[in-house]
């Protein structure tokens, strides 16, 4: 039997393999799998969705169904800095329209876009289980709270700048958060490399600066 993931780099087919060794069913290893693909290929592209088909022995339908389910599985290509405002209730009271107005106009992208050169996406989300500390944003699944539209606007600017090659939760929060949910505690030293959630067996978390 061919390896439908023999063109990955190795360490993605090292992670795959893992997963799948950590599961008694195969096809339970594919949420994760697609994660590790949406790395391999920047977002779950249909070439991806077919290979995970094959490593957990189910149809490419089904593994559509899931990856079109949830949308943190993305179907187009995704920006280096995934910008995701939230609108549900307690933000949208609070200004999140306003964070995402701003968000857009610094970046230069609307909500459901991604920029020409490939640096920002953009994209407007129900709730991320912050309202205590609305208004919320993440950049990279990276959480914010408490952002204000100008500090929005500051936050696009700092990610044009630096380009920070990992995209930490703590770092932000303090550079351009406000009111936050409840005490974080300790501070992270992961966080995200890529517009995917920051997960040390996905490889798609590294210790920052």
């Amino acid at each position: 039997m061919s390896n439908p993931i023999s063109h990955w780099s190795p360490a993605n087919q090292e992670r795959a393999s893992r997963l799948l060794e950590a599961y008694p069913d195969r096809r339970s290893a594919l949420m994760p799998l697609l994660y590790v693909a949406s790395l391999e290929h920047r977002y779950a592209s249909d070439d991806a969705m077919e290979e995970v088909a094959e490593l957990t022995g189910i149809t490419a339908a089904q593994v559509r169904s899931v990856a079109t389910f949830y949308t943190m599985f993305k179907q187009a290509p995704v920006g280096e800095y995934l910008i995701s405002v939230c609108t549900s209730i307690s933000c949208h009271l609070l200004g999140g329209e306003d964070v995402l107005e701003s968000v857009e106009e610094a970046a230069g992208v609307e909500h459901g876009s991604t920029g020409e050169d490939g640096l920002f996406s953009v994209e407007h989300v129900e709730c991320i289980g912050a309202c205590g500390g609305a208004p919320a944003v993440q950049v990279n699944y990276e959480l914010i709270e408490g952002v204000m539209p100008d500090r929005a606007g500051a936050l696009v600017g700092w990610l044009r700048d630096t380009k920070p090659d990992v995209v930490l939760a703590d770092e932000m929060q303090q550079l351009f958060g406000g009111v936050r949910s409840f005490d974080w505690g300790p501070t992270e030293a992961e966080g995200a490399i890529r517009p995917v959630p920051a997960f040390a067996p996905y490889g798609s978390a590294r210790e920052g600066r």
